[in-house]
This record gives C-alpha cells, structure tokens and sequence, in this order.
C-alpha cells in the first residue's frame, strides 16, 4: 500500500502501513453473532475490547445491511448510535470512529453532535440524496463503498454482462460517477470499498479480490477491504461464520499483498498480526 492521511477535524493522520478498523455493530441481528452489542455493557466491553488489541479505527453501526435484516427506523438507529459514541468517547476521546449508515440526518448528528470522525455509507450515495452534500459541508473523510440496489436487494443485481461479466471493471465505472461528484463538491477524503458481498455472487468476490491491484490503480485512493467471516468464506467452506477466521485471515493476507489499505474486520487482534507480518514479506 501507499501512505495516506485523514484529516480528522483538522488533526492529520498519517498511515505508513495498513490500519485496522474494528466492527462494533449496536444491533441484535447481524450475520455474525459474535459482534451483537445491544446493551451498554456490551458495547463498552467490546468498545474496550477493539482499543486493546490495538485498532486504529472503531466502525459503529446501528443498522444492519445483512440480507433480509429488518428495517430500522431513523429514531432507533439515532439512539443506537448515539449510545455507541457516547460510551465510546468515555472510554476514549481521541480513537477515530466511523459511523456506517446510509442516511444524511444521521450522520449529521453524528459528526456534530456525538464527536464521530469519518462517514462509512454502504450505498455510495444512492438511498439518500442528501448524503453527499452533508458530507461535503462536514468536511470529514468518506468510505465510498460500491453496491447495487438496497440490502434488501442488492443480491438480485449481480449481472455485471454489461461490463464483459468482468465484475471489477463494473465496480471501477460504477464508482467512477459518485467519486466525481463527491470531489466536485469538496469531499477530498475518500476512501474506495469495493463492496465484497454486496451485489456479487461467490465468484465474483474472488474475482474481484484478485483484480484489487487494478482497483487500487484506477482510483490511486485508499482501498478498505471487508470481508471479515462473509458468505465468500462461509458458501466456500461449508462452514458458520463463527468458524470463519481461518479463512478471514487467508483473505485479508491476500488483500494486503494486493495493496489493501484499511482492514474492516471482527477479529481485531488477528488482524494486527496479520497486518504486522505481511508487512515483513513486503
């Protein structure tokens, strides 16, 4: 990977080698059961968990984009997050915290109100169109991550015959759109997710893994990889996702040779070894 920085409200950040980012998901219905945290004990317990074994970034989320995962209503996913701010930054004021949610009001709120740092939406701006403007006027870093349809429905779109059937060329031009319009309005921070899981089948995922290098080139932006226990390990394996961190660890390896930048991951700890000793083949 290349160094980046994120500016974090005037503080720059400088990365040398690739960061970690630790899920903390405020929800009771995420794939992976072991990151449910519905209850302030347990998001304070993983929350202190996720600092320890040495993350550089927290991504909160209240609203899970599983397929068939239930609605959340605005209202419920502002009291998620704001219960996960405000136990996070009591615990530690400086970590930065992305806040992955689709919707313009809350991540408004977020950044304003409950002292968030980065804006992680899994739409690229296609749920809601006020996304990008308030982005802009924030000033904050923004995770473009790419996907089709909403998560209700985003695997009925996994026809890339458009592009030659060549997923990732897909994912380079349906990126391509959105990011010119972020840097147009001013968003200079921004970071490429190439969506594993979200509107690709299995074989695309590997597809798309292996063409990282070429997505990274097309963008020159830092690329986050989540594929942290996915269906792309579980389907292949035949294995729960609670069984998954093996081959986690085989694919986030890969993803780091290929130039990976940020790592968006359950297993903290094992993602910072991994980080430290692929950083000694390279």
């Amino acid at each position: 990977m290349m160094p980046f920085s994120l500016n974090i409200k005037g503080r720059l950040l400088t990365y040398n080698r690739p960061a970690v980012m630790g899920i903390l998901n405020v929800t009771p219905d995420s794939f992976y059961a072991g990151s449910h945290t519905f209850n302030a004990a347990a998001i304070e317990d993983r929350a202190k968990q996720i600092i320890s074994e040495g993350a550089d970034i927290i991504d909160l989320g209240g609203y899970s984009s599983r397929p068939g995962a239930d609605d959340v209503s605005v209202e419920e996913e502002i009291r998620r997050i704001r219960m996960g701010m405000q136990i996070i930054r009591k615990i530690s004021p400086d970590i930065p915290v992305s806040v992955d949610t689709f919707r313009a009001d809350i991540a408004s709120e977020a950044i304003e109100k409950w002292d968030a740092d980065i804006i992680n939406d899994i739409s690229m701006g296609q749920i809601d169109s006020e996304m990008f403007p308030t982005v802009a006027r924030l000033r904050v870093p923004y995770i473009l991550m790419h996907m089709r349809g909403t998560p209700a429905t985003m695997q009925q779109h996994t026809d890339y015959s458009a592009y030659g059937n060549d997923v990732s060329a897909g994912v380079i031009a349906e990126l391509s759109e959105p990011l010119h319009k972020l840097t147009l309005a001013g968003v200079s921070d921004i970071i490429i997710d190439p969506g594993f899981g979200f509107a690709k089948d299995l074989r695309q995922n590997y597809s798309l893994l292996n063409n990282l290098p070429a997505i990274s080139r097309a963008f020159r932006r830092p690329v986050l990889v989540g594929i942290s226990r996915k269906s792309m390990i579980t389907r292949l394996c035949g294995i729960a996702a609670d069984d998954a961190l093996p081959g986690t660890v085989a694919l986030n390896t890969a993803a780091l040779l290929s130039g990976a930048s940020i790592l968006r991951v359950h297993d903290v700890a094992a993602a910072v070894q991994t980080v430290s000793v692929t950083q000694a083949l390279i």
